[in-house]
């Protein structure tokens, strides 16, 4: 007599390849709230409001921080570039309702970035949904500044750590003034297109 053979279920395919947390995903959708989604790459940040729609998620507003070269600032994955970027979608975006924090799979770490870029949504006027609180030391660019004048002394590591800043003309000394520039720049633009 035949053995039954069974059948391995196998997770969904974005489960599988580390790309969606449905846990996470069931959880949001259930809130009803719309999402702002951060994500970040070795080299850039982006952020949206997306909307759950059973046909596929809606994104209602989206910024990437290459959308600082505008501005005059130097467009890294670092957590001024976070804050700038944040601040950035919240002058997009056109709603008023409050929204949800969806960090996807990176880990929830006290000031990382997707706080850090939260912490622009809701400087720029977006009601997001947290509980934490930061100081703008933080992330300003000061750290940076501080970390560029203790590394000026060994020339070496100093352009191979900051070799693209150099290369961009940017004085590390002046980041903070430059950051205070660019936030004052957006904070003060009229109409920005989707």
């Amino acid at each position: 007599m035949r053995e039954k053979m069974r059948v391995k279920e196998l997770p969904f395919k974005r489960r599988r390849l580390g790309l969606t947390n449905y846990k996470k995903r069931l959880a949001f959708v259930k809130s009803g709230l719309e999402r702002v989604v951060v994500r970040k790459s070795n080299r850039h940040i982006m952020g949206q409001v997306v909307k759950y729609n059973e046909k596929g998620d809606v994104v209602l507003a989206t910024a990437h921080s290459k959308e600082l070269l505008k501005f005059n600032w130097p467009a890294r994955a670092n957590k001024p570039t976070a804050y700038l970027t944040g601040l950035l979608l919240a002058k997009k975006y056109k709603g008023s309702g409050e929204l949800v924090l969806d960090i996807g799979l990176s880990s929830p770490v006290k000031n990382s970035i997707p706080f850090v870029f939260a912490k622009g949504c809701i400087d720029g006027g977006m009601k997001v949904k947290a509980g934490f609180e930061m100081e703008e030391s933080e992330y300003n660019g000061s750290t940076i500044s501080k970390y560029a004048s203790l590394l000026k002394s060994d020339e070496a590591k100093y352009k191979r750590q900051f070799g693209k800043y150099i290369k961009d003309s940017i004085k590390l000394e002046e980041l903070p003034k430059l950051f205070e520039e660019v936030k004052s720049k957006i904070m003060n633009m009229k109409e920005v297109a989707k």
